[in-house]
């Protein structure tokens, strides 16, 4: 059967750690795409894991600090590593932290587009999602939370084809990659990266919190993840500045990317590319 006639088969894979109240919505938001979810959970304290293992298509690992000394770099390590399994299994992986939510209106018709074209990585377009107070258990987040801004530090590399992909080499935060293979990027950007982090003053302050704790003397020496050190006020001007320069994304149809001016890293030089429609 031919690729664009069925259903891709995509994997994903991914960390957690005491995700309980982010994790319902990521898996409600992929489910209805991803075959197979692989966690790797970091000792969680909460009910993440128990969640997990409830779903019929999670399988939960435990993350292992590759570099002891830094969890930046032990992350690093796992993006680049862990999708290798599903070559010869899958059609394409998504790596993403819990809060990165990879959108576009018709994702598989897009994915069998882009096959169509040779395409076989597909950066998406970073929008720091806002909102006043933490969503109700059983919103979709992607409907509820609609408003965002722009920011080139959340446009990543998260979806590719793992068996055209020998290598991500994924910097520090994944913020940017340098894939090695058969790389071929879309003529145009239409994925988008919504970032659910900044959902209301105290989801926000607590999950700094938790993540400073886990930071390494090597992440501290680099200034690694030093936005988790912020004060309550400097949270709370964070939000309110994201809601005044935040628009509503969902609302933007294909101006959500074609508008998006924030810079590329995968456009900084030359690379193929896949004809336009």
């Amino acid at each position: 059967m031919f690729f664009w006639r069925r259903k891709p088969r995509i994997h994903y894979y991914g960390p957690a750690w005491n995700e309980a109240l982010i994790l319902p919505f990521m898996l409600r938001h992929y489910e209805p795409w991803v075959e197979r979810f692989v966690i790797f959970d970091h000792d969680s304290t909460d009910e993440s894991v128990a969640l997990l293992r409830r779903h019929p298509k999670v399988e939960v690992r435990r993350f292992e600090m590759a570099h002891p000394d830094s969890l930046v770099l032990s992350l690093q390590h796992l993006f680049d590593t862990f999708w290798k399994e599903s070559r010869g299994q899958a059609d394409w992986v998504i790596v993403a932290e819990t809060d990165e939510f990879l959108y576009h209106p018709d994702l598989v018709g897009y994915l069998r587009r882009c096959r169509r074209k040779g395409v076989t990585c597909i950066p998406a377009l970073g929008y720091e999602m806002v909102a006043e107070q933490f969503p109700q258990p059983e919103d979709r987040l992607a409907e509820v939370v609609r408003r965002g801004v722009p920011h080139h530090m959340m446009s990543k590399l998260r979806l590719f084809d793992p068996n055209q992909v020998a290598e991500t080499h994924f910097g520090p935060g994944s913020h940017v990659a340098a894939p090695e293979g058969n790389i071929v990027y879309p003529e145009r950007d239409e994925l988008l990266l919504l970032h659910y982090k900044s959902l209301g003053y105290d989801y926000l302050c607590r999950r700094n919190v938790m993540m400073e704790s886990a930071r390494r003397a090597t992440d501290r020496v680099n200034n690694w993840s030093h936005h988790y050190q912020k004060t309550a006020e400097q949270v709370a001007g964070q939000i309110q500045s994201l809601l005044s320069a935040s628009v509503d994304v969902m609302a933007l149809g294909d101006a959500a990317w074609r508008k998006h001016k924030q810079r590329r890293w995968w456009r900084k030089r030359a690379q193929p590319r896949a004809a336009a429609d």
